[in-house]
């Protein structure tokens, strides 16, 4: 007969009681689905974002059970989002933050067949330390050129099998894992994630911040040009609207003759410009 349990080991019951208090004590609570990460991408993670980010790997019911009474608003919702093993990460910096910075630390990775490359695949020219064997029709079939020396397969010449942007096959991507080729660059993103009530999907999370470094400097030197023109003086255009002014002083007193130390020459090179045409005009003519 079935008998509901009454006590869990004491790593569980630990577990269970971080998952009751973390939601207190930080802001926001996050959550990366397991089903399509890596251990080997999370190792990275962990090491640098230990100082402000709590990492915790945990069952969808483990998580519902500890998190159900919670008063926190908007955790119902959160609840809702945990199937199958997720990653929960709480941390007090904001979710768009944490993307952009999991997004930057993307690791190569030993490809699995059906993965997309992410660069182009160069097997070098070298002895592979591999006996002779099937492998030899694994390297020809991706066309790895081959030969036999001192008992081992040697590879030829170098090879480019796939590009960046091709599917890896399964036969390929066992011969890059034994050569311990990284051909797949993988990072992490957030799934959901919850900020003081307020919760983000995964779509509202992704920030392209080169567009909007692109963005901010346009919108900079669109402002600092219509300040110009209006002559609104800040500590950022002053040179700029100073030296526009003093060529338009510059360019009035020419124009009207005021001489200046400035422009005393230019108004003389233009009064001898002058008077030359209407020297040349004058002798060319004719009276009727």
């Amino acid at each position: 007969m079935h008998e509901n349990r009454t006590s869990y080991p004491q790593r569980k019951a630990q577990m269970f009681q971080q998952l009751e208090e973390l939601p207190k004590k930080y802001k926001v609570m996050a959550i990366i689905k397991m089903s399509k990460v890596r251990s080997t991408q999370i190792l990275p993670l962990r090491k640098n974002l230990k100082d402000d980010v709590q990492f915790f790997c945990v069952k969808d019911k483990v998580a519902k059970k500890a998190l159900q009474n919670s008063d926190i608003p908007g955790m119902k919702d959160m609840i809702g989002e945990f199937k199958g093993q997720v990653m929960i990460l709480f941390t007090n910096m904001s979710p768009f933050k944490l993307n952009v910075l999991l997004a930057k630390n993307k690791i190569m990775m030993i490809a699995r067949g059906g993965d997309i490359a992410s660069l182009d695949v160069v097997i070098p020219a070298k002895n592979t330390g591999i006996a002779p064997g099937p492998m030899l029709t694994e390297f020809k079939e991706a066309g790895v050129p081959t030969k036999i020396d001192q008992g081992t397969i040697w590879i030829s010449k170098d090879t480019t099998p796939v590009h960046k942007g091709e599917a890896i096959n399964e036969k390929l991507a066992a011969i890059l894992g034994k050569l311990d080729i990284k051909a797949v660059e993988a990072g992490i993103s957030l799934y959901t994630a919850l900020e003081e009530g307020l919760k983000y999907v995964e779509e509202e999370m992704i920030i392209d911040v080169e567009k909007i470094r692109q963005e901010f400097t346009q919108a900079h030197q669109e402002a600092i040009s219509l300040s110009i023109e209006a002559a609104y003086v800040t500590p950022e255009n002053i040179k700029q609207i100073l030296a526009k002014g003093a060529q338009s002083a510059r360019s009035v007193s020419v124009e009207s003759g005021y001489m200046t130390d400035d422009t005393k020459e230019q108004i003389l090179q233009k009064a001898n410009a002058q008077a030359r045409a209407l020297a040349s005009q004058a002798k060319d003519y004719t009276p009727a």
